[in-house]
């Protein structure tokens, strides 16, 4: 049975900061102007026109101070200056890859921690993993996040700070279609999107909006270990892109690989992702399939993939398995992964073979897990010792 999922009681679903002031940052448009109602800084009837300033000023320019605004009145600025704050959680880490990729630890608040990946130039895109739980609750016997375990849902404001930050270290502000380098959003971090639904949809409404970051619905995709009952869901609440972590084609080796698949067998995760509202070819269902040597790489599991994908619109990412301390894995043969490619292109599918990025920063698929918990243990290891030795002395 996976372990209870827990969330915060936080008004608007932002994180409280040591000043005790409110974030403003990852706010919908609803919960901004009733941020601004509930604090008495407007009047219900203009709050849509002082949501719609302040949303631009969030989400086009990316300020971090209030007096930047400077359409809004000198008096107003300063009554938001007492209740709210811009300023972004800290980034406890920065790391860059031999290749480019960028891997942030970010820290939420007190022992929650996160990380996120930026991926540059994939296909003249460039892809920005963010996560949507501190640790995760599935254990994929792969996956390196799945070695922490679960500490809680992200707030919406939380998943909507990573893309903040990032676009304040790659210098993306004002908003510009032109020559901007993160142009898809990937729900592929730390966690399962779709046992945090609501705030993942919540951090959708915010990125999409073409007024403000701007990344449209069609270049942002959730990725699911399979929670079959959301799947639907996250189709009509989202119209995001779905990407569902398979890995295999039998309920076997499937229950090894992805236990969540004991609750949501193979046949009933294909019934749901058929029912994800607006399928077609212009809208494929990725399926990603670790490639792990000797395990799931066979040509007889490239046949039985096709035949179980035949009436999905779909494409296949296979992925070298990115080894990780601990693992009992290795990567499939790279002459395997392209023999099992050619079986499944041959099927008329895409199935392009992703390039491990980040690897010497531990940032490649499947290797995020922030070190906060083992670095916590050892603070507390050391403090331990120093109040032994503290008695020993006193006595």
């Amino acid at each position: 049975m996976n372990a209870p999922v827990k969330t915060l009681d936080l008004s608007f679903g932002i994180w409280p900061s040591t000043d005790s002031l409110v974030s403003l940052v990852g706010l919908t448009r609803a919960q901004l102007r009733s941020a601004l109602v509930r604090h008495g800084l407007v009047e219900e009837q203009k709050a849509r026109m002082r949501a719609e300033q302040l949303w631009r000023w969030i989400y086009h320019y990316g300020v971090t101070e209030f007096d930047a605004m400077t359409n809004v009145s000198r008096d107003l600025r300063r009554q938001l200056e007492t209740r709210f704050t811009l300023a972004r959680p800290e980034i406890i880490e920065r790391r860059v890859s031999e290749d480019g990729a960028r891997k942030y630890l970010i820290r939420m608040g007190a022992g929650i921690e996160v990380e996120t990946v930026f991926i540059p130039a994939v296909a003249k895109s460039g892809a920005l993993c963010v996560s949507s739980q501190v640790g995760c609750t599935l254990n994929c016997t792969f996956c390196h996040t799945g070695t922490q375990p679960l500490v809680r849902n992200l707030t919406a404001a939380e998943i909507v700070s990573q893309v903040m930050i990032v676009r304040d270290d790659l210098g993306e502000w004002p908003t510009s279609n032109e020559n901007r380098q993160i142009t898809n959003i990937v729900y592929m971090g730390m966690g399962e999107p779709l046992y945090n639904l609501d705030h993942v949809s919540d951090s959708i409404d915010v990125i999409s909006d073409h007024e403000g970051i701007g990344v449209g619905r069609r270049r942002i995709t959730v990725s699911s270990a399979g929670v079959a009952p959301k799947i639907p869901q996250l189709g009509a609440r989202t119209k995001a892109m779905l990407a569902i972590s398979l890995h295999a084609t039998r309920d076997s080796l499937r229950d090894e690989l992805v236990p969540l698949n004991r609750k949501y067998p193979i046949a009933k995760l294909m019934d749901a992702i058929r029912a994800y509202p607006g399928l077609s070819n212009s809208k494929r269902v990725t399926f990603e399939y670790v490639m792990l040597k000797g395990i799931n790489d066979s040509l007889a599991e490239a046949r039985d993939l096709v035949k179980l994908l035949r009436d999905i619109p779909s494409k296949i990412n296979l992925i070298p398995f990115n080894p990780w301390p601990g693992s009992a894995y290795q990567c499939s043969d790279w002459d395997q992964i392209e023999a099992f490619a050619e079986v499944v292109n041959r099927a008329g599918y895409a199935s392009p073979i992703r390039t491990p990025r980040g690897r010497d920063i531990l940032a490649a698929c499947g290797q995020l897990k922030s070190e906060s918990r083992k670095i916590r243990a050892s603070a507390r290891h050391a403090l331990k010792h120093a109040a032994e030795a503290a008695v020993q002395d006193g006595g």
